[in-house]
């Protein structure tokens, strides 16, 4: 009688950088002959990939890991809570096993004792890009795992580790057979992306023959020749930082820049032990400008940081006057377990985190929409995320997924997703854009 085929259901949380790890993850179990299973009841057994950076995240981890128990009882637990294992066992002490983040060997080797391959060569067919999450037309391409920063608030290097950059020829590798599956946008991502090669001494690598140094610069330089769009994410404003402008004004790789800036005031930001806070970063993002005037600048702020005044929190908006940055994400401060910042004196009552998180936001949505507007008549390319009865939800060089705003396309008779498509600009709100088809590209 033949063998079934083991099966594996798996649930993936967390930021870009825990879906690559997800990815991987998949990738591997195929290879080995595994199926993956589209609910509990059909798994013999469930993978969670947690998320542990705030408590809500902990706390959504911590849910899934006991509605998987509950729906099929046999459970792997991995990702960045899973380096807080005595946390989980505390409270699901039934898991079979606990790994932390990018443990691809520790996971696969938990799913061979609990659950061990029965390797089919005729079936267990996995493409040269490996198995993905999104959708066909876009990726995350992940760079380099852990921080070499300690920022107060946060806790990643103790999950994940200090700085370890990939070999830049397997990245290549990677991105090269991401683009021979289809696949039109990339989205580099890491912990801190700007760092790339740092560790390794921007040690020299070979793609396709030639030599190639393990750098930020000249990472983004021949990523750019794959004709791809090219997104960058989570960039820290070092000085190197400036050299990838000037390929975003010849149409290398898109004129956009996620730069997690957390806040203005000097004072909060040395309490924060965040990189680049004394440089002048308004004279920077108008030195970028004057070079790439369509740069898109996205960044993510803390309100509420302990010790944050009145005063701090009123040059922080000063700040987003001058700088009109295209997207702005907001949170207030939320207490890790384990984080430095815990233990700063002043902490910021709720109530007025909250009330300044509003402020913040009111003070945004009117720098987004007056930015926004100054889009319409123009024409831009776009790229198709889907297609309804409605029309079609694209994105411009702007907008990344998921976390940006949308092109709204009324007409779509006809579009795809993955269609590259020219669209001619009629409208605009706080936070989207709305057009009509001028031409497809495919």
């Amino acid at each position: 009688m033949k063998q079934t085929i083991p099966r594996v259901g798996f649930v993936s949380l967390g930021c870009p950088k825990a879906l690559v790890d997800s990815e991987r993850i998949l990738t591997q179990l195929r290879t080995e002959g595994y199926t993956v299973a589209p609910s509990y009841e059909e798994a013999d057994l469930v993978v969670v990939n947690t998320c542990g950076f705030i408590d809500s995240a902990v706390e959504e981890s911590l849910d899934a890991i006991g509605e998987a128990l509950a729906e099929n009882g046999k459970v792997i637990v991995t990702g960045c809570l899973g380096a807080r294992e005595a946390e989980i066992r505390d409270v699901h002490p039934q898991v079979l096993a606990v790994t932390g983040p990018h443990a691809l060997d520790e996971v696969m080797r938990a799913v061979h004792a609990h659950l061990p391959p029965r390797h089919d060569p005729l079936t267990d067919l996995v493409p040269p890009q490996g198995l993905r999450l999104t959708p066909r037309h876009y990726a995350y391409l992940k760079i380099s795992e852990g921080c070499n920063h300690r920022c107060t608030f946060c806790i990643i290097p103790s999950m994940r580790g200090d700085l370890v950059s990939r070999p830049i020829g397997e990245v290549m590798q990677e991105a090269e057979n991401l683009a021979r599956a289809g696949v039109k946008e990339l989205l580099v991502i890491a912990q801190d992306t700007s760092a790339y090669g740092v560790d390794l001494r921007y040690r020299t690598g070979f793609w396709g023959g030639r030599p190639i140094r393990t750098r930020f610069t000249e990472l983004a330089r021949h990523l750019g020749e794959l004709g791809l769009w090219i997104r960058l994410h989570y960039v820290y404003p070092y000085p190197h930082v400036d050299e990838v402008i000037p390929l975003m004004a010849e149409g290398k790789i898109l004129p956009y820049l996620d730069i997690p800036f957390q806040h203005a005031s000097p004072r909060i930001l040395k309490a924060m032990k965040r990189p680049a806070g004394g440089e002048d970063v308004l004279q920077r993002l108008r030195h970028w400008r004057s070079i790439c005037p369509d740069l898109a600048l996205r960044s993510t702020f803390i309100v509420g940081f302990p010790g944050e005044t009145e005063e701090d929190f009123l040059r922080l908006l000063d700040f987003l006057q001058e700088a009109q940055l295209d997207r702005v994400g907001c949170f207030t401060y939320s207490p890790v377990d384990g984080a430095v910042a815990n233990a700063l004196a002043d902490p910021v009552p709720e109530e007025v985190k909250q009330e300044r998180l509003e402020r913040f936001m009111e003070t945004q949505a009117k720098i987004s929409a007056a930015r926004l507007e100054q889009r319409v008549g123009r024409e831009l390319t776009v790229l198709v995320d889907d297609v309804g009865a409605e029309g079609a939800r694209a994105r411009s060089y702007a907008d990344a997924p998921e976390i940006d705003g949308i092109v709204h396309i009324a007409r779509a008779d006809g579009l795809h997703p993955g269609d590259m498509v020219r669209v001619t600009i009629t409208d605009s709100d706080e936070h989207d854009l709305y057009g009509r088809p001028a031409l497809s590209l495919r």
